[in-house]
Order: C-alpha cells, then sequence, then structure tokens
C-alpha cells in the first residue's frame, strides 16, 4: 500500500471476492471481481437488487455495472457468478459506466443470455460501435505517424502497431443492437433507491459514474480510483485535444459529495475518504504537470523525451502507448494555457518549450 492509498478507510480490509463468486458490500449490493489479460489485471462489477417493470408486471431481479472483455475466462466466471450469486434471480438490466473494453466487452452476451437492456451514454455507444467495426482507429500508418511526430521511434513498438487495429474488436467484438441513453443529471430508480448520473470527461468520451445520496454510496467507474490515477490521453483521433484539463474539471463535480461516502471503484478496494481522493489526484496531475514544465524551461522536449520524467518503471506496448499519451495531455493542457509554445522540428517531431 503506497502512502496515499493509505489516508484511504477500507471498510472489507484485504477481503477480495473469490473468482465466480461475490462479496456484499451494502445490503443489496454485491461486488464481483475478474481478471484482465493487461498489466491492470482485474476489474469490479457490481451486482445492484433491483425490479423493473415486465409485460406482466414487476420483475426482480440484478442489475449488471459493467461487464469485462469478452474472452472465454470472462464467460466462465459470469456462468459462476449466476450459479453462485444471483439467488435464482435474473439479470434484468446492463449498465457500462463507459466504452472501454473491460466494462463493455460481455455487454453483448449478458443483454443477449438475459433479454435485457444496455444503459450508456451515446457517446460511448456510438464511439464502442465504431471501434468494435473497425472503423474509428486510424491506419497502422497513420497511428506510426503519430507516435513519430511526439518523438516515439522505437522500431518494436511501431512493429506492433500493427495488431492494435485488431485490439478492441477482439475484446469488445459486437454491441447490443439497441441502448438506453444516459445522461449528466439522470435519475435512475434501481431497487428502492434513486442513482444520480456523473458524467466526467478526459479518459472516455461520455463516462457515466452512478451516486445514491441516500444511500452515500458512488459508483465511480474509473473517475476516482484508490491507488492509481485513470489514464488521461491524448489520441492520434483528437491529435490537439485537452483531455487533462477536461478531467480535472470532471473531478470538480464530486467535490459536493460527502466524505463518508463509499466509493466503489472499477480497480482496486472499495474505500472511504472520497475528499482526500480527489485532493490527491489533483496533487498527482499538478506534479506532473511541474514536472513538464520544468523540462520544457530547460530545453524543448517532445512527449516522448518526456517519459523518462513522468515514468520510472518499465513500459510494455499497451503501457507506452497509455505513456505517450498522457505526456502529450499534460504537454497539452500547458500548451493551451499559454505556458509552453509547440513547435514541429525539421525532424517532423513536435516540440515544446515554455514561452
Amino acid at each position: 500500500m503506497n502512502h496515499a492509498e493509505s489516508r484511504l478507510r477500507y471498510p472489507l480490509g484485504e477481503s477480495l471476492p473469490a473468482s465466480g463468486c461475490a462479496i456484499d458490500v451494502a445490503p443489496g449490493i454485491k461486488w464481483i471481481r475478474m481478471g484482465l489479460p493487461f498489466a491492470l489485471d482485474h476489474i469490479n462489477l457490481w451486482l445492484l437488487r433491483d425490479t423493473v417493470d415486465g409485460p406482466q408486471g414487476p420483475i426482480e431481479g440484478w442489475t449488471v455495472v459493467d461487464c469485462c472483455v469478452d474472452i472465454p475466462a470472462a464467460r466462465a466466471q459470469w456462468e459462476a457468478v449466476f450459479e453462485s450469486t444471483l439467488e435464482g434471480l435474473p439479470i434484468v438490466r446492463v449498465i457500462a459506466t463507459h466504452m472501454h473494453p473491460d466494462h463493455l466487452g460481455l455487454a453483448h452476451w449478458l443483454c443477449e443470455r438475459w433479454n435485457t437492456p444496455l444503459w450508456i451514454s451515446a457517446t460511448d455507444y456510438y464511439t464502442a460501435l465504431a471501434a468494435s467495426t473497425g472503423t474509428l482507429f486510424p491506419s497502422t500508418e497513420s497511428l506510426s505517424d503519430f507516435y513519430r511526430s511526439h518523438g516515439l521511434s522505437d522500431a518494436e513498438f511501431h512493429a506492433r502497431l500493427k495488431d492494435r487495429g485488431s485490439y478492441y474488436p477482439a475484446l469488445v467484438p459486437k454491441l447490443p443492437m439497441h441502448f438506453h441513453r444516459l445522461m449528466d443529471g439522470d435519475r435512475i430508480r434501481i431497487g428502492e433507491h434513486h442513482y444520480e448520473c456523473i458524467v466526467g470527461y478526459g479518459h472516455a468520451p461520455e463516462h457515466i459514474a452512478l451516486y445514491c445520496a441516500a444511500r452515500g454510496i458512488l459508483i465511480s467507474g474509473d473517475m476516482v480510483l484508490p491507488r492509481i490515477s485513470t489514464n488521461i490521453s491524448v489520441f492520434a483521433g483528437e491529435p490537439e485535444a485537452d483531455p487533462l484539463k477536461l478531467f480535472l474539471t470532471s473531478l470538480k463535480r464530486f467535490d459536493s459529495l460527502s466524505d463518508s461516502t463509499l466509493v466503489l471503484p472499477s480497480h482496486g478496494k472499495p474505500f472511504v475518504g472520497l475528499a482526500e481522493r480527489l485532493q490527491q489526484l489533483h496533487a498527482h496531475h499538478q506534479d506532473h504537470l511541474a514536472v513538464a514544465r520544468t523540462a520544457c524551461t530547460e530545453k524543448a522536449r517532445s512527449a516522448g523525451e518526456l517519459l523518462p520524467k513522468l515514468f520510472r518503471r518499465e513500459l510494455d506496448t499497451q503501457q507506452l502507448s497509455f505513456a505517450l499519451g498522457e505526456a502529450l495531455a499534460h504537454l497539452h493542457l500547458l500548451w493551451h494555457e499559454g505556458v509552453v509554445h509547440r513547435v514541429r522540428e525539421p525532424d517532423g517531431v513536435y516540440r515544446f518549450r515554455t514561452t
């Protein structure tokens, strides 16, 4: 446990759900934890006791929040959950906080199996639809040009970019044909309580967190995590974006929530200490901005040249692309605020220097 994490409180201690099983985190709310084939090796999924209107009257069952990637191991874990955890009741609704594969991959399978709708923001649904059909991402050549233009020229990295186009469709092979749109401020009745949708930007196109004021519970998705800061990146499809400003502004939407709120994050353990964690996240990014600004005062730097200043660990191909995107996000905030200026130098690389 790092120093920042130790300042939070974990009501369930070191308890983690076993594979295919669940832990009760509050009456009518169950925690499922599934494995992921990435460096970030797990995702938390949530089952909420619910009642919905059916053709012949109310139907009792469970609302699922987030789905895991579509791989055989995840399907097997879900099958075990169906047997061990649902108490003989159906899944009556599937909610996805956002479009990333670990959150949306098995939505189509769950919705088809239980004949139930997907609830998600429209922006994330249509972005996911484009990604799953292979029409969202630029060509390998365009991706290579983007990364090279920001100083990432590693030959092995560029060779592996050939597989990036199939990355999303492999984990999210299809989507439900229909969805129910979620928007900021919507109030969803789940069981006996209402949950408010809180939109977040910067990490995903239109991320939706769910807050139940009556119960003091926040299903935070990836917006507020206890141990790590969610990835905030500039991508090739929107090369001049300022996602870090969007993310930091979005965090302010959680400022009014009570510090006694039980936060149910997508990664890590349920925790209490929301105000502390929000402060930590702001401080983390301010530290990175200070590092970037100092580096660009010493000399003009590309995002690739900034990586060793921001990341001290070895990075695999996926992590390297995220790290480059995150370095660029910090540079772009400084650039859009006029703290640094950007020049494309004769070698074709964008570099930033303080003004």
